[in-house]
């Protein structure tokens, strides 16, 4: 088990969603099971999706 900031799984499988993400996304710490070198661009796709997903959670749009 390994826990990275969802910062390092951006910037190595997908760096051009970096400046989109919001700085509290970034931060976000996420524990692999196999640990990141375990880690495939499918996997970290949906990981950055659901990040986004449940920080979303509770804004309120105007």
């Amino acid at each position: 088990m390994e826990t990275v900031k969802l910062s390092k799984i951006v910037k190595e499988f997908i760096p051009e969603l970096y400046p989109c993400l919001r700085k509290n996304e970034l931060n976000c710490n996420i524990v692999l099971r196999d640990g990141f070198s375990q880690l495939n661009p499918e996997d970290a796709k949906e990981i950055v999706q659901y990040s986004i997903y449940e920080n979303q959670k509770g804004a309120y749009l105007h």
